[in-house]
């Protein structure tokens, strides 16, 4: 079986991470901007300067055969305060790069919200705030207004889970608070949001598609016993169910609720709500793929969330421990890490896509798969083959679950050119071109993957080097 005649082969960025131009052009600030600052970490305020770049940019996708690009708007750049006011600076800006993107005939894949909420609203309460919900619905109403003639792919939030998680439970991201209450309040508050954005998109009759697209972790457990089932309940609801169930059926797991609610206090879930979310589910499931969660039952120790956003500099070991859910297991002895703790694992791909789309029935992206790595760009070409051989694999799984009847339209690879990863800095790459961030110009050079990656999209797929994975 081949991939559909239409399947979308792209890549993706985010906006925080790649525009820079924090100042530029009435751009309000993020929380983002005022965390890193006020924290002196390394900031996005260049990053790959595609502010400025967008045309090369938007170019070099097109010459390297890509048809799509995954990209983010930026709220702050876009609404300038909590009254709504429009700027109409980041509208032309935006307009720039999506007409730019129809002369090269790449579709975009516009996602609304990629985690750079204005410091106006964090001031406010941030996703902790009801009216953060109402001030996203606005905002994505002008987002539709705008673009729509532009867009007909459009997704509501990316990654829910990591950017509650990180910043209310983790406290690695900004806010920066570690309390179980504040992330269940604000993972609610963001789902609802999303529920809005749905909403709005439909009341406006615009055309094409809206979904949500999720930081996908498909759980396995060490074996076949009940407490290892039940483990894997536990997280599955943690690390999946909560977004996917949520956002395609409009339910929230109710044996999840049951169990936060002996704990914690749900009551700012309201009914009305709820019928909201119920009544505005997606049309598609945008999924990011980096590699499964793999648990045992809990055993000991007090609930624990240790991430390396450092990579071989890292002190300490990662840990995430639900206290009586499931412990995950961060250091398999079997498997292959990255140096930032993630596990190398392409089989999960397959086996977790076919898993969703049985549970949900709707069409599948691959909107985000790739693999962070420390490079020498200085060379005429990074030989990034360690890429190749990670992306040729991930593509085989979803090929695999496509000749198993996975509607899955679309891959995308991340990211698009080397760019900002956050508290990582720029030192984790992972883009298909490379750029100097030493370099005054930030000069962009394809590396090898960018290549291999045109000869796989030229094929439709055909060039992979199929196998099959022992399920």
């Amino acid at each position: 079986m081949t991939l559909r005649k239409d399947f979308l082969w792209g890549s993706a960025t985010a906006s925080y991470q790649c525009e820079g131009a924090w100042k530029e052009d009435d751009r309000a600030a993020s929380m983002w901007d005022v965390y890193l600052h006020e924290g002196n970490y390394e900031n996005g305020d260049i990053a790959s300067d595609h502010y400025h770049h967008y045309k090369e940019d938007i170019e070099m996708m097109a010459k390297g055969g890509q048809n799509t690009y995954r990209l983010s708007l930026s709220w702050p750049r876009i609404i300038k305060d909590k009254e709504g006011t429009v700027n109409e600076k980041g509208i032309a800006f935006y307009r720039s790069v999506l007409q730019c993107c129809k002369e090269n005939n790449i579709v975009p894949f516009v996602t609304i919200y990629h985690w750079d909420l204005p410091q106006y609203w964090e001031e406010e309460g941030g996703w902790l705030n009801e009216a953060t919900c109402r001030a996203y619905e606005h905002y994505a109403k002008v987002c539709f207004e705008h673009f729509h003639d532009l867009v007909e792919h459009w997704v509501t939030f990316n990654e829910p889970k990591w950017f509650t998680f990180s910043g209310y439970l983790v406290g690695n991201y900004p806010p920066g608070h570690q309390s179980v209450q504040e992330m269940i309040t604000a993972a609610y508050h963001v789902m609802y949001a999303s529920s809005l954005g749905v909403r709005a998109f439909r009341q406006g009759h615009y055309k094409g598609q809206i979904g949500i697209v999720h930081s996908f972790g498909p759980v396995d457990g060490i074996d076949d016993s009940l407490a290892t089932k039940i483990a894997m309940r536990f997280a599955d609801n943690y690390a999946n169910n909560w977004i996917l169930d949520t956002a395609a059926k409009g339910e929230i797991p109710f044996d999840l609720l049951c169990v936060l609610s002996q704990k914690y206090d749900l009551s700012f879930i309201k009914d009305e709500q709820l019928v909201t979310i119920k009544e505005n589910t997606v049309d598609f499931l945008g999924l990011n793929y980096y590699s499964r969660v793999l648990v045992r039952p809990y055993t000991s120790g007090e609930t624990a969330f240790v991430v390396n956003n450092q990579g071989k500099n890292f002190q300490g070991e990662s840990k995430i421990v639900i206290k009586g859910w499931f412990e995950q297991i961060m250091k398999n002895p079997d498997a292959i890490y990255t140096e930032w703790d993630t596990e190398i694992y392409p089989q999960g791909l397959e086996k977790g896509l076919i898993d969703v789309y049985n549970r949900y029935h709707l069409p599948i992206f691959i909107t985000e798969n790739g693999v962070g790595v420390r490079e020498d760009v200085k060379v005429d070409q990074v030989q990034d083959d360690y890429r190749i051989s990670f992306m040729n694999d991930h593509i085989n799984s979803m090929m695999n679950a496509a000749d198993k009847g996975v509607d899955i339209r679309g891959y995308y690879a991340w990211s698009t050119f080397d760019l900002y990863s956050w508290k990582n800095g720029v030192e984790k790459r992972y883009g298909l071109v490379a750029i100097d961030f030493d370099d005054e110009n930030l000069t962009r050079k394809p590396k090898k993957s960018y290549y291999w990656f045109k000869e796989i999209i030229e094929s439709n797929g055909e060039k992979i080097k199929r196998k099959e994975w022992n399920l």
